[in-house]
């Protein structure tokens, strides 16, 4: 069947098709409000303004919620408060008792922790707001044509009544639309820029073949992280056999498969948030020298200081959320109840070892290469002389987001493909999750 007929059996499906088509709207009405003004701000006169260009944290920042940073738009922290509130609740998750506690609480704990991180979320972006606005003041004075008090207070309650606007959209596409809806919001914000970033790129190479060469080099790049994203270990996994009246069950061999990456893209948002903290706080104080000697470095995202900080983070974001992620003791204790073994290991405490063992030899080399993609982009800049605009698509956080979301999207088409009989888009291919009917 070929690949139009597969799009065509996708509005066959009537819940498939409004289930996207929702998501479709959500994410043009999030789009449409990353064009909306702060109130107290002149647009014409942020034009040519430097404070944001493409090679600092700023211009990477604006390229996660799709230009609105750089517009001063009502949308200009994005999502991205949610996403530092819910990395200060999981890290609390795993050293405060009231946490762990909520955590294997199962659903209710579930709701008592998103309803902490909805909270924790405007308390973050009631900072991050007064921190934009101050910003904005010292980079674009010319811009603001109310009083600066006013507009301060005024900024803070719109850029977080914006983000907690995003959020709700966000939840409504997870739970009406196709999924992953916090995850699609940063993508469609990161795709936004790709044309006008590509533009800019071959308008800068005097000769087409170096354009040939880099989107070559884009490519195998591409294809590095979609195998890095479905890379697994499958550990054999035998079941004895069970009578159950008249029927026998068991005595197969199945696999458990351990993702590479378990963490998916989360690592990296994770990271990025944490990198954005320190320009953060120089930004609370623009005319503090120790403070700007001290959070200068995280401004540039091509500069060495700022790659090495971002390897080492991601690193440990990869470990710590593929720990939060997948529990072996968990897995060996359905393993047994399930009448299931790894042949030559015994069941309880050396099965667990066994797979945390394998657990951590697989996460190690996949950590190592998130990192250095996410670090590529300031690679892409500093030796091959790429336009930081078309570098951030060259890796680094934007491409691994990009290939994540776009994997677990067509993860969810596909489940709803395959429950009604109908072909995916790739009858040969190994999307992780698909069944065969």
């Amino acid at each position: 069947m070929s690949l139009i007929e597969n799009f065509r059996n996708i509005f066959k499906i009537e819940d498939l098709k409004n289930r996207i088509l929702y998501t479709v709207g959500i994410l043009m009405v999030y789009r449409v409000g990353s064009y909306i003004t702060l109130p107290g701000v002149d647009a014409n006169q942020l034009i040519g303004s430097s404070g944001n260009a493409a090679s600092s944290l700023l211009g990477l920042f604006d390229l996660f919620v799709g230009g609105a940073f750089s517009r001063a738009g009502v949308f200009a922290l994005g999502i991205m408060p949610y996403i530092t509130a819910a990395i200060i609740i999981q890290l609390m998750g795993a050293v405060v008792p009231y946490f762990q506690k909520l955590q294997r609480e199962g659903e209710e704990g579930r709701r008592k922790i998103t309803r902490l991180t909805r909270y924790g979320t405007v308390g973050i972006t009631l900072v991050q707001g007064i921190g934009f606005a101050i910003n904005l003041i010292s980079t674009a004075p010319q811009a603001i044509v109310v009083n600066e008090f006013a507009f301060v207070i005024t900024a803070m309650i719109v850029l977080t009544a914006g983000t907690v606007f995003v959020m709700w959209l966000g939840e409504r596409i997870s739970e009406r639309g196709i999924g992953n809806g916090i995850s699609l919001i940063i993508m469609i914000g990161i795709i936004a820029a790709l044309p006008a970033s590509f533009y800019n790129e071959v308008s800068t190479k005097a000769n087409a073949i170096l354009v040939i060469i880099e989107v070559a080099a884009l490519i195998l790049v591409i294809a590095a992280v979609v195998m890095l994203t479905q890379g697994t270990r499958k550990i054999p996994v035998q079941y004895a056999k069970r009578v159950v009246g008249r029927k026998v069950y068991g005595g197969t061999t199945q696999y458990l498969p351990l993702r590479v990456n378990a963490a998916g893209v989360m690592p990296i948002i994770f990271a990025q948030s944490i990198m954005f903290i320190p320009s953060t706080i120089g930004s609370f104080f623009p005319e503090n020298e120790t403070v700007q000697f001290l959070t200068q470095w995280s401004v540039d995202f091509t500069g060495l200081v700022y790659s090495i900080v971002f390897f080492i983070v991601c690193v440990f974001f990869t470990f710590f959320y593929t720990a939060i992620a997948i529990n072996p003791k968990e897995m060996a204790d359905t393993m047994k109840r399930q009448g299931g073994f790894i042949p030559g290991v015994r069941p309880g405490k050396q099965t667990v070892e066994f797979i945390d063992n394998i657990l951590t030899k697989i996460t190690l080399p996949g950590s190592l290469f998130l990192s250095f993609v996410a670090i590529l982009p300031a690679i892409a800049v500093s030796l091959f002389g790429i336009t930081p605009g078309f570098a951030l698509f060259y890796g680094g956080t934007s491409l691994l987001i990009i290939v994540g979301v776009a994997l677990d999207t067509l993860q969810q088409i596909e489940s709803h493909l395959m429950m009604r009989h109908y072909d995916g888009f790739m009858k040969t291919g190994r999307i992780k999750g698909r069944r065969r009917a």
